[in-house]
């Protein structure tokens, strides 16, 4: 009869499998740099490399604090994520709604990533690993950091100008276009006066 597993080899494989979700965004995150119009998506890109490149290391602390070699098991979930990104960046988008799309893919990572984290930290918790919870809150922090910035850079005119352009006619013109103003619904239940 097989030895039954425990929350420790489950720690262990959930331990792996970010590892090797790190190592493809790694390759993946350079594509998503290069993509961006927007310098500022782009700076925020190539900064979550050097992060991810220091959770790598961070991780090969955790597995050397458990006495286990650092290695990694094909994360599926990442990688459908990030073919999701690719197709993104095969459609011809404009460069606003680019930006908007990259920003949306590189989320979808990020949650990923905050859901494993937050599993492995509380694992690390429950099972006394104090070093490794320290480690992985650390990393933990710097995704939700960066999942906080790609939405500050939504909010701070991506999102708008990709709107902007796929809805030119909503554009509040400050000149009172007639013709806009015409375009726009009326509020239910006012009468227009005559």
């Amino acid at each position: 009869m097989a030895e039954m597993e425990t929350l420790h080899d489950a720690f262990l494989d959930e331990l792996r499998d970010s590892y090797d979700a790190e190592k493809q965004l790694t390759k993946a995150l350079p594509k998503l740099a290069k993509a961006a119009v927007s310098p500022k998506l782009r700076q925020a890109f190539e900064t979550h490399l050097e992060e991810t490149r220091g959770q790598i290391a961070r991780l090969e602390q955790v597995f050397e604090s458990l006495g286990e070699k650092p290695r990694g098991k094909h994360c599926d979930g990442i990688a459908g994520i990030i073919e999701e990104g690719k197709s993104i960046m095969e459609e011809d988008f404009d460069d606003q709604t680019m930006d908007a799309c990259l920003i949306a893919a590189a989320q979808r990572v990020e949650h990923y990533e905050m859901a494993a984290y937050g599993t492995l930290v509380a694992w690390a918790q429950a099972m006394g690993h104090t070093e490794a919870a320290s480690l992985l809150e650390e990393t933990l922090s710097e995704e939700k950091a960066a999942d906080e910035k790609l939405t500050g850079i939504a909010e701070s005119g991506v999102n708008e100008d990709a709107a902007a352009s796929a809805h030119p006619d909503n554009r509040d013109d400050e000149g009172g276009d007639e013709d806009a103003a015409a375009s726009k619904p009326k509020a239910p239940g006012k009468k227009k006066k005559r």
